[in-house]
C-alpha cells in the first residue's frame, strides 16, 4: 500500500522550467493539466527588511499597491481579473510578499499585463493611502481581538527580542499612521529589486509560450541585486510572559529557536514536530493533553524555519486552573522524546503520516505554485515530491533523537500566557 501511494504522489508534480528575463526577474513554470492557472509574483522582501520607522510598510504595501495605477484606477485593477471569473489575493510575511491570482488559462495574457502595471506603474494616491491606513488598523485590531492569534506575535517578540524579526507583520496604529508616498517608494526602490523577484506560473501552459508572455510585460529595467542584508537575530535568553486579558480560558504558547531553511536538521524537525503536535489527531500531545486528560480543545505544535533562524511552537488553549497541568503533561510528551529513540513503527507511521500530508496539500494547484515560488526563493530550486519522500524516508531514530535533545531543551523554552483578568472585588 505504501509503494502504491508512493507512486501516485510522485505524478503529482510535473516537471517545471526556469527561465530568467533579461533584467535579471526569474520565471519558473510548471505545466498541470487544468483549466486554471496560478500566477504569483514572489518578493523576497517582509517585515523583518524593513527599518524601525518602516514597522508595516512590506504589509501595507501589500495593499495600496492595488490601488491604482497610471492608467487604471483602484477598481479598474480590482476589475480585470474578476470580470472574467478570476480571482486576486496578496500575502506578507517576515522575508517576503507574495501577490497571486488565479484564473482560466487562456487569461494568462491579461493576468501578466495587470500584475506588471502594478509591480511597474502604481501611483500610491493620496487619498487611497489614507483610506488604506484605516483599513489596515481596523485589521491589526482585529487580530488583537483574537487571542490564539495575537499571543504568536507576543511570544515571537520575546524569542526575537528587540530584533526585526520580533515585530508584528502588520505594523502598529501609530506606525501605520506615519506610511505616506514617499516612504512607500522608498521601501520599494530598495527591494523590489528584479534579482529578489520571481515569477511562478502553475496551469495548463506551454513554458516557452508562458515565458515569451511574462517577457513581453516584466522586461522593464530595474536596480539587480540578489543580496538580502539582514542582521542574524542577537543571542537568545529564555523569558516568561504572563498578560491578564478580557477572555474567558487561558492561552499558552511555548517554544524555542530553531533550525534556518539552511540548516541540514530541518526536514528532522518538521517530522518530529508533525509527530509531536502537527494536525493529525493522533499527535503526541493530542492524545495526551486532549484525548486522555480533556485538558484542551485545541493543542499543537508549530516548526517555522527562516533564512537564518527558525522557531519552534507549541500552543493550547484551556481552563484557567488547568493551563500548569497541561504544561507538564507537554514536558512529559517533550523529554519522552529527548530520552529514546522512536521504535521502527513509530518512526515509520510517522514518516508515512508526513508524505500524505504533504501529497494532500499539494494537490491544490495553487499551494503547489505558492510552494514551488517559496522554494525557489529560499533554496534556488524544487524538489519533487518523490524526492523529498526520499529525504523523509532516510530519516533515522537516531536523528529525530538528537535532534529533539539539541533544540527541544525545556530548560530553554519561552512562554507567553494569557489568563483571565482577576475578579478582585
Amino acid at each position: 500500500m505504501g509503494e502504491n501511494c508512493r507512486i501516485f504522489v510522485f505524478t503529482m508534480i510535473k516537471e517545471y522550467k526556469v527561465f530568467s528575463l533579461n533584467n535579471g526577474i526569474r520565471v519558473v513554470v510548471q505545466p498541470v493539466n487544468s483549466p486554471i492557472t496560478h500566477l504569483g509574483l514572489f518578493v523576497d522582501a517582509g517585515s523583518r527588511d524593513e527599518a524601525l520607522d518602516e514597522h508595516g510598510m512590506a504589509h501595507f504595501i501589500e495593499h495600496i499597491i492595488f490601488k491604482g495605477t497610471r492608467k487604471r484606477k483602484a477598481h479598474h485593477v480590482l476589475s480585470c481579473l474578476e470580470n472574467v471569473g478570476g480571482e486576486m489575493n496578496a500575502f506578507t510575511g517576515k522575508e517576503d510578499t507574495c501577490l497571486y491570482a488565479s484564473f482560466l488559462s487562456p487569461h494568462l495574457d491579461r493576468a501578466a499585463e495587470l500584475f506588471s502595471d502594478i509591480l511597474f506603474h502604481s501611483v500610491y494616491p493620496a487619498a487611497e493611502i489614507r483610506k488604506e491606513k484605516d483599513v489596515v488598523i481596523d485589521e491589526i485590531n482585529y487580530y488583537r481581538d483574537i487571542p490564539d492569534d495575537c499571543i504568536f506575535e507576543d511570544f515571537e517578540a520575546q524569542i526575537f527580542r528587540d530584533h526585526p524579526m520580533g515585530r508584528s507583520v502588520l505594523g502598529t496604529a501609530e506606525t501605520v499612521k506615519k506610511i505616506n508616498a514617499k516612504a512607500i517608494r522608498n521601501f520599494i526602490s530598495h527591494n523590489y529589486i528584479s534579482g529578489r523577484i520571481l515569477i511562478c506560473i502553475t496551469g495548463n501552459v506551454n513554458p516557452d509560450v508562458a515565458f515569451k508572455t511574462i517577457g513581453k510585460y516584466f522586461n522593464a529595467p530595474l536596480p539587480y541585486s540578489s543580496v538580502t542584508k539582514r542582521k542574524p537575530p542577537v543571542q537568545y535568553t529564555p523569558t516568561t510572559l504572563i498578560i491578564e486579558k478580557d477572555i474567558s480560558q487561558t492561552h499558552c504558547v511555548t517554544g524555542i529557536p530553531a533550525c534556518s531553511q539552511k540548516d541540514p536538521r530541518r526536514l528532522v524537525l518538521a517530522l518530529l514536530n508533525n509527530y509531536l503536535g502537527g494536525p493529525g489527531m493522533n499527535s503526541r500531545l493530542n492524545m495526551s493533553v486532549r484525548e486522555k486528560h480533556g485538558l484542551a480543545y485545541n493543542i499543537e505544535s508549530n516548526f517555522a524555519p527562516f533564512s537564518d533562524c527558525g522557531i519552534f511552537s507549541i500552543y493550547f488553549g484551556t481552563d484557567n486552573g488547568d493551563c500548569e497541568k497541561a504544561m507538564r503533561l507537554i514536558m512529559r510528551e517533550i523529554n519522552n522524546l529527548r530520552k529514546e529513540k522512536l521504535g521502527t513503527l513509530q518512526l515509520h507511521r510517522a514518516k508515512q503520516q508526513i508524505k500524505g500530508q504533504l501529497a494532500i496539500s499539494l494537490e491544490s494547484n495553487l499551494n503547489n505554485m505558492l510552494g514551488a515560488g517559496k522554494s525557489m526563493m529560499a533554496y534556488g530550486q524544487i524538489d519533487s515530491i518523490g524526492a523529498v519522500c526520499d529525504k523523509i524516508d532516510g530519516i533515522t531514530a537516531t536523528q529525530v533523537l538528537d535532534v529533539a535533545q539539541a533544540i527541544l531543551d525545556p530548560l530553554r523554552f519561552s512562554t507567553v500566557i494569557y489568563q483571565p483578568q482577576r475578579n478582585d472585588s
